[in-house]
């Protein structure tokens, strides 16, 4: 049975699952264009031609745009656990399965079905996003009995503090901006909840009881101590450190009173990128194992209407996949020979150049899905000199507070963490160890978020991680994302060359071949 899902609005994707096997999973904001890109035509005509067959059931995400005549519903709408809309259609020609089901549920079964089986009588899952937060206890027959509301919007209220405090976002008409909520995550990591004061403890409480952030109030907190302080003021970090605790509380608190203790935890929506959250529900100890998988976010909800209609064709939400469910990287020109000099790429060599401060842009094999380039679309460099992150942050166009992530092979966490969890997909803090050095990826609190890399998940990686341990005494190295700003992944030889000339990046590895700068 081959399924093939859409999810419209921002974060429009394309995915399809054939044989129980995600085959592509694809973002319309790859491949250099916009953030939170809508579905494009071009993303349609990529999976097109891609896949070999007309698909069996076409199914299509809910959702729901706020206009002036009032809300526009696609397909079954935005909110609610209902069940599915399917019937007949065709299809250039083919009598297809048409399915619809609730943006909601895209989420809830996005977890469900990416996550490891379970036995247990019953599971747990958590969406928390921009509109929706709340529990679902799903039975043995995967399906969903109970919906445990607990917040509206958590994150649409998380990215309303950056914004209250950013003197650039409006007093009255903005909506929430989609990629304030990590910016806030980064800051509040300079920040100390015990600290907050009477009158950011009322801010934070205001904003936790607000009826809706659409359009944000901020007009509403003139006055306050936050309304344009300033997004790196001492004022906008302590509140950050507070909100981030107090959301987790709310609902960690529902969750010990109204769910079921042992259950597995399945964690979907953009919250889900909060590496604090996840850690702080891993150690929670209240349910039995957390899963939350790369696409958290709505990148995963075209798979997650997927999984829900394979999952009414056959009562089975579970499918394989990889992280690496992109497209290949499209090698449409040959980088000018008067400027780049090109080799076979040798792992000893291409170590030794990053021991020496050298900035490589590693791109292999299909991209990543979700936001995070795990070693396929990615900016390495060493991780020992503290410059290290101002330069990446430089090449990047992005604000110096953000940290930047280390990759490392599992063999040397013990060496450079104190926690030595897995954790192939970068969702989870960990503590750094002080004598490991590794300064450029060390957040202010002594944090990181770590991609552990062993040989079988990536072993192209593991084997320059090989190499660079030979060279400096641990395979760890800084990894973020190869991308203009504002842009999802490089993933042409053309934006690449022209990135690469416009930033200073003197080495391109592009699968085995390695391009230096001679001029």
């Amino acid at each position: 049975m081959l399924v093939v899902a859409v999810k419209p609005g921002h974060d429009g994707a394309i995915a399809a699952i054939g044989d129980r096997e995600l085959l592509f999973s694809l973002e319309s904001e790859k491949d250099s264009r916009p953030r939170y890109s809508p579905l494009l035509p071009t993303t349609v005509l990529d999976i097109a031609e891609h896949l070999g067959e007309i698909p069996d059931v076409v199914a299509l995400g809910g959702w729901a745009d706020l206009r002036p005549r009032g809300v526009v519903r696609t397909g079954a709408g935005y909110t609610g656990i209902q069940e599915p809309q399917i019937g007949t259609s065709r299809f250039f020609g083919k009598e297809v399965t048409y399915f619809s089901s609730t943006h909601e549920r895209s989420h809830v079964y996005m977890a469900l079905g990416m996550g490891e089986r379970s036995s247990a009588p019953e599971r747990t899952v958590l969406v928390w996003e921009g509109d929706v937060g709340a529990f679902y206890v799903v039975d043995a027959e995967h399906r969903i009995t109970r919906r445990v509301p607990v917040m509206s919007g958590p994150g649409a209220r998380y990215s309303f503090l950056f914004g209250l405090a950013d003197p650039t976002f409006p007093d009255t008409g903005g909506k929430p901006r989609l990629n304030d909520a990590g910016k806030l995550m980064a800051l509040a990591a300079f920040g100390d909840a015990a600290e907050a004061g009477p009158e950011i403890v009322h801010v934070v409480d205001r904003i936790l009881k607000q009826d809706s952030m659409y359009p944000a109030p901020k007009v509403e907190y003139q006055g306050t101590v936050l309304h344009n302080a300033g997004v790196e003021s001492a004022e906008c970090k302590t509140a950050a450190a507070l909100l981030t605790a107090r959301v987790f509380e709310a609902f960690a608190a529902v969750a010990r009173a109204e769910l079921p203790e042992g259950s597995p935890l399945y964690i979907s929506g953009g919250c889900g990128l909060n590496c604090d959250w996840n850690r702080a529900w891993a150690d929670l100890g209240y349910f039995s194992s957390v899963f939350v998988a790369p696409c958290t976010n709505d990148s995963g909800s075209a798979v997650g209407t997927a999984i829900d209609a394979l999952t009414a064709c056959t009562g089975d939400p579970h499918i394989d996949w990889s992280v690496y469910s992109g497209l290949d990287f499209v090698e449409d020109a040959r980088p000018d020979p008067a400027t780049w000099r090109s080799r076979r790429l040798d792992d000893a060599e291409l170590a030794r150049a990053l021991s020496t401060g050298r900035v490589v842009a590693w791109v292999q094999g299909r991209w990543e899905i979700g936001p995070r380039a795990l070693g396929n679309r990615s900016l390495l460099a060493e991780p020992f000199g503290s410059g290290t992150r101002d330069r990446l942050n430089d090449i990047k166009q992005r604000e110096d507070y953000r940290p930047i992530a280390p990759v490392c092979r599992v063999e040397d966490l013990g060496q450079v963490f104190h926690e030595t969890f897995e954790d192939p997909h970068m969702l989870y803090f960990r503590r750094v160890r002080e004598s490991s050095g590794v300064r450029a990826v060390t957040h202010v609190d002594g944090s990181a978020r770590v991609q552990t890399v062993r040989e079988s998940g990536n072993p192209r990686l593991h084997r320059l991680l090989s190499a660079f341990a030979v060279e400096r005494g641990a395979g760890v190295l800084c990894n973020t994302s190869l991308n203009f700003n504002g842009e999802g992944f490089i993933n042409r030889t053309s934006d690449l060359v022209r990135y690469c000339e416009s930033r200073g990046v003197d080495d391109m590895v592009i699968g085995d071949t390695w391009f230096e700068r001679v001029r």
